[in-house]
C-alpha cells in the first residue's frame, strides 16, 4: 500500500512538472519584447530610413532602457551591411552628438563590455559560412546558389565580411543582431525576400510571433502603416512555411 502511495505521488509529480513545462514553453512562445529590445527596433528602423531626428530621440531612449553605448554602437555598425555606409555614418554621427548632449547633461552612459578577441585564424569564409548555417539551420553551399555562382564576389564579402567580421563580435547576440536586421529590413521598400530570411533567422534565434508582430507594431508607429503591413504578410509566409516543415 505504501509503495502504491509512493508510485502515485511520483506520477503527480511527474504530471505536474510535465504541465510546468508546458505552460513554460507556451508563455515563451507568446513572449514579447522587452524595453531594449525595443529599442533596438526603433533605432534601426530609423537608421535605415534616414530619419536622423526620430533616431535621435530612440538613441536616447535606448540609453534609457538599459543599452550600453557599445551596444547602440554596433547596432549602427551592422546597419551599414542592410542599408549602406550612408545610412550607418549618419546614425553614428547623430550617436556621437547624442552622447555629447546626454554627457553635458550631466548623464554618465554605461560604456559595456567589448567585443572578445576572435583567436581562430582559419579561413573566414568557412567562419561565415557556418553562421549562416547556425542561423539558417540549413546546409550552406559554396558558393552560394544563385546569386554567389553568379558573383562569387558578393558571395564572398557576405560569408566573410557579414557572418564572420560582424557576427563574430559578441557585443550583439544572434538574436539581438537578428532584430536589428529584421527591422531596418522592415522600414525599407522592395526587400521583402531579404526580409523573409531574416525572419526565418531570427525565429530560429528565439524570437517570437508575437515579439516580431510587435516590432512591427512599433514599425506602423514610427515609419509607416504600408511597411508594417508588407512585413506582417512576409512573417505570416514564413510562419506557414516553418508549419509545413514540422
Amino acid at each position: 500500500m505504501k509503495k502504491l502511495i509512493v508510485f502515485l505521488a511520483l506520477v503527480s509529480v511527474v504530471i505536474f512538472s510535465l504541465l510546468f513545462v508546458s505552460e513554460a514553453q507556451t508563455m515563451n512562445n507568446d513572449q514579447t519584447l522587452n524595453a531594449r529590445q525595443q529599442s533596438i527596433v526603433t533605432i534601426s528602423a530609423f537608421t535605415a530610413n534616414g530619419d536622423l531626428e526620430n533616431l535621435r530621440k530612440a538613441l536616447n531612449g535606448g540609453l534609457d532602457a538599459g543599452l550600453t553605448v557599445n551596444e547602440v554602437k554596433e547596432v549602427l555598425v551592422q546597419m551599414y551591411a542592410y542599408c549602406g555606409f550612408p545610412r550607418s555614418l549618419n546614425g553614428i554621427n547623430t550617436f556621437m552628438t547624442a552622447l555629447k548632449e546626454r554627457k553635458n547633461k550631466g548623464i554618465a552612459d554605461t560604456q559595456g563590455k567589448t567585443a572578445t578577441p576572435i583567436n581562430d585564424t582559419g579561413d573566414k569564409y568557412e567562419r561565415g559560412r557556418k553562421t549562416l548555417e547556425t542561423l539558417t539551420g540549413q546546409p550552406q553551399s559554396k558558393p552560394a546558389k544563385g546569386f554567389g555562382e553568379f558573383s562569387p564576389t558578393i558571395d564572398r564579402f557576405l560569408k566573410e565580411h557579414l557572418f564572420a567580421d560582424i557576427f563574430d563580435s559578441d557585443i550583439l547576440n544572434y538574436q539581438q543582431r537578428e532584430l536589428a536586421t529584421i527591422s531596418a529590413l522592415a522600414a525599407m521598400p522592395g526587400v521583402e525576400s531579404q526580409l523573409e530570411s531574416h525572419l526565418s533567422m531570427g525565429m530560429n534565434t528565439g524570437l517570437t510571433e508575437s515579439g516580431l508582430r510587435e516590432a512591427f507594431g512599433l514599425i506602423e508607429k514610427n515609419i509607416s502603416r504600408q511597411q508594417a503591413e508588407t512585413a506582417r504578410k512576409s512573417l505570416a509566409k514564413v510562419i506557414a512555411a516553418r508549419q509545413k516543415k514540422q
